[in-house]
């Protein structure tokens, strides 16, 4: 029986709705949470990225190439990194609650989250209750980024097209459409670059994400997000300064053992 209850615990996040803040109970999620945690004082944070896997990527010590351009597109922006892997809507909810975002005040901030709730399935009962659900649940996000940094401007990304099953790109299209009504074009802003990556009915163009899993992007499609990302920035910070003062990037805990 104990062996069910440490069981069910682990997959509790993936149930609840993405607007009530779900912790992850795997202890590397734990242990990345704990180092995003010590991150928000390493250093000046005016462009604070986060999201799931797919942001988080961009700026992890295990993906160098990755990393590497990371640095070439935002070095002078003091940007930094707070995505982690797998997340749901409801679980960076939780980490923002829990720290993440405490004392940061940040400028500006990049939230890009969303696919994970998504998934590569069509919803069985529907999408029109899985397209309210992530909606509220990163109307829920922005609610919490602007108490936490209510001088931040948000950047609101689309959640991007995925193939891995095509089916759920009008699930995505849904949400980003409720998602754009939530830009007042001030505070918030919201960004689709989805007609960059993929045709107009979400089938990605050769080469924007890798060929494995349809769904992470490659070196080509990350640079397509911040082509659409530094103009914007220029905007609202001003050309990157020579010298950059944020904290160290981090990576998956996993990947020093």
């Amino acid at each position: 029986m104990r062996l069910l209850l440490l069981t069910f615990a682990a997959v509790v996040p993936l149930w609840a709705q993405a607007d009530q803040p779900a912790p992850r109970f795997d202890r590397n999620s734990q242990l990345a949470h704990e180092q995003l945690l010590a991150k928000t004082k390493g250093g000046r944070i005016d462009v604070y990225f986060e999201g799931d896997s797919i942001v988080r990527r961009w700026g992890a010590t295990d993906y160098p190439q990755l990393l590497e351009n990371w640095k070439k597109n935002f070095f002078g922006w003091n940007a930094a990194d707070f995505g982690w892997g797998a997340d749901r809507v409801q679980n960076i909810l939780w980490r923002l609650e829990n720290g993440e975002l405490d004392g940061v005040n940040p400028k500006v901030i990049v939230l890009l989250a969303g696919t994970n709730n998504v998934g590569n399935r069509v919803p069985a009962d529907g999408m029109d209750a899985a397209v309210e659900d992530v909606t509220k649940g990163l109307s829920a996000v922005v609610r919490v980024m602007q108490s936490k940094a209510p001088g931040a401007v948000i950047i609101l990304m689309a959640i991007f097209p995925r193939n891995d099953n095509l089916q759920v790109m009008p699930e995505i299209d849904r949400i980003n459409a409720n998602l754009a009504q939530m830009a007042d074009g001030r505070k918030v802003r919201y960004l689709n670059i989805n007609g960059q990556l993929a045709e107009s009915g979400g089938k990605l163009h050769e080469g924007m994400m890798n060929a494995s899993d349809q769904l992470h992007p490659t070196l080509a499609g990350y640079q397509v997000w911040a082509d659409a990302l530094k103009p914007v920035l220029t905007e609202l910070l001003g050309p990157p300064a020579k010298e950059d003062h944020a904290p160290a990037p981090t990576g998956d805990p996993s990947a020093r053992r």
